[in-house]
């Protein structure tokens, strides 16, 4: 993800990843400031995206006039080479053509003189075996911004801090649960949360704060946030928005909108959502959490949790989700009794068995386990103890 604003007067600086967001944000950050900073107006922008080695080799040829053309009035020059796609292992970059033409950009750049110019590069995928990336190295720098992903053991901090500060640029601040929904919601997608940062700055209008209310209210749920819908209402114990979201489920699986999405997939997920429960039951039955532990103490409330006590799979271990999706999960111990949660795991082994060696329909198999698991609407239900 992007960086703090930091200083630099390395007169070559490469910006790559795999995160095509941050990289292009950075990057015209970069190049605004260094364009300030120089005056004048003999900057240059050359997109350097190519779909063959021709085009890449015409890139190559408007970056090497660019370097070679004083600045106009005498004053600095700044070049942005952005949007580059031949530096990695793609088809383009293997050309024989382009690797020559990389090499001697190359040397061009180990010998030139960086008087009143400065060259910034913009690029996705970069091979850093390549005698380029060490060639930028060697005389700039370079910066790489790999993207957020969910396997990532920190990347809901990430999020949360990047929010922070795309908000406060926007002289906004934020309350502590509503980032937390918001970063829930979105998941690890810069892009989006950027977009959505906007949108509720603007919302605000003259207010300062940003509220969950103001969250729940505007934030768009994402493909990420979508995929837990079904353990969500099964949590609130819902049986109506249990049904609609299993039906929209086995929707996109009929259809193959979600390639990655089965029926078994859905069974485990619900399988993940009462383990959950049970074990956080468990925790708070011990006195290391309660139901109505604020947000702002989980984080560290689980840190404090002896090791022994919670899973080493990090998918199951309440330390290694999002607070957020674990205060939820709090506030929904509350809906079930620890017997029923047991009888829970009983209802979806057998589902899982009727799933994989019955000829029932699927459909019906998870849908007489939500409707066992959930039971009566929760009007007609006496209080869980």
């Amino acid at each position: 993800m992007p960086p703090a604003a930091r200083k630099s007067t390395a007169p070559l600086r490469l910006v790559w990843g795999e995160d095509d967001f941050a990289v292009k944000q950075h990057a015209r950050q970069i190049y605004t400031e260094w364009c300030e900073a120089a005056g004048g107006l003999d900057h240059e922008a050359i997109d350097a995206s190519a779909a063959n080695s021709g085009e890449a080799l015409r890139a190559l040829a408007r970056l090497n006039e660019a370097l070679q053309t004083l600045p106009f009035f005498g004053s600095e020059k700044v070049i942005w080479f952005q949007n580059c796609n031949f530096f990695g292992d793609e088809r383009t970059a293997s050309a024989a053509a382009v690797t020559e033409g990389l090499g001697r950009l190359a040397q061009e750049l180990k010998t030139f003189r960086w008087d009143g110019v400065r060259l910034l590069i913009s690029a996705g995928k970069v091979d850093k075996r390549r005698l380029f990336y060490k060639t930028v190295e060697g005389v700039g720098e370079a910066e790489e911004h790999r993207g957020l992903s969910l396997d990532d053991k920190d990347w809901a901090e990430q999020a949360e801090s990047y929010v922070r500060r795309e908000l406060v640029a926007k002289e906004k601040r934020i309350e502590e649960e509503a980032v937390g929904q918001m970063v829930a919601a979105v998941g690890p997608n810069l892009r989006q949360l950027s977009a959505e940062a906007e949108k509720l700055a603007l919302f605000a209008g003259d207010r300062q704060t940003i509220t969950a209310a103001d969250v729940a209210a505007l934030v768009s749920r994402s493909k990420h946030a979508r995929a837990f819908a079904l353990g969500e209402a099964l949590g609130d114990r819902d049986l109506p928005r249990a049904l609609r979201a299993l039906d929209e489920d086995l929707w996109e699986i009929r259809l193959k909108v979600d390639k990655n999405k089965s029926h078994i997939g859905l069974l485990y997920g619900l399988i993940s959502k009462v383990r959950t429960l049970l074990l956080l039951k468990e925790l708070i039955r011990l006195g290391h959490l309660k139901s109505t532990t604020p947000y702002g103490r989980i984080k560290s409330v689980l840190e404090s949790v002896p090791a022994g006590l919670l899973p080493a799979d990090k998918r199951y271990n309440p330390a290694a989700m999002h607070p957020f999706v674990v205060s939820k999960a709090l506030v929904q111990t509350e809906h079930y009794s620890t017997a029923e949660l047991v009888q829970a795991m009983d209802t979806l082994l057998t589902g899982n068995q009727r799933l994989v060696s019955s000829s029932l329909d699927d459909d019906l198999v998870l849908q007489q386990a939500l409707l066992q698991i959930i039971g009566q609407p929760r009007s007609r239900r006496h209080p869980v103890r």
